[in-house]
């Protein structure tokens, strides 16, 4: 079986069962209810590899809202865009020149509300191996590959808590080499683990 195969068999699986998933891990705890949320996409783009990867993204500094974070290819749906899968590649091919034709789409996971305004779709891709990215200069310091496994394995994904507001808050923190990986794109991780059953 086809890593697609296999991905999109316990991806259907999982949104069909009837996976717990806490608000926290969905949305961030300091959102309050007036706020409007702009629809966002992002491409959680694996590499069909033996060992899959996950192409991951470094934020350059300079960025108004999670500047120098890492995050996945991804950004604001647009008017022009079909929907929330076209945008997600949308954004990868401007973020990190990542072809769209090159991506086999998964299917859409569960959505996460940020506190810095977007309601964001998690679309799921495979792509083939060794693809030879270039990071927007402007938009993208870095972009790196680590291993699917690695990301999903709820020992690496660790619960932490930050005070905010006079409130302890939770989030959860991935650590690779030296790479940090938290907030929004390890609350995704945590969630589509949880999907996919990993």
């Amino acid at each position: 079986m086809t890593l697609a195969a296999r991905l999109r068999a316990a991806f259907l699986k999982g949104h069909e069962s009837d996976v717990a998933l806490l608000s926290a891990d969905s949305i961030d705890p300091r959102l309050t209810t007036d706020m409007v949320l702009a629809p966002a996409a992002v491409l959680i783009a694996v590499t069909d590899r033996p060992e899959p990867g996950l192409i991951l993204t470094q934020r350059t500094a300079h960025l108004r809202k999670h500047a120098g974070q890492i995050a996945f290819p991804g950004g604001r749906v647009d008017e022009t865009d079909k929907d929330e899968i076209d945008a997600a590649l949308r954004e990868a091919e401007e973020e990190i020149a990542l072809p769209r034709d090159q991506v086999e789409i998964i299917g859409v996971s569960d959505r996460y509300k940020t506190f810095t305004g977007f309601d964001i779709a998690p679309v799921l891709g495979v792509v083939p191996p060794g693809l030879s990215l270039v990071p927007h200069a402007h938009e993208v310091a870095d972009w790196f590959e680590m291993p699917l496994e690695y990301a999903l394995d709820p020992d690496k994904q660790v619960k932490r808590w930050i005070e905010f507001q006079g409130a302890q808050r939770p989030y959860y923190e991935i650590m690779w080499n030296d790479r940090r990986i938290w907030g929004v794109t390890a609350a995704i991780l945590v969630n589509l683990r949880k999907r996919l059953g990993w």
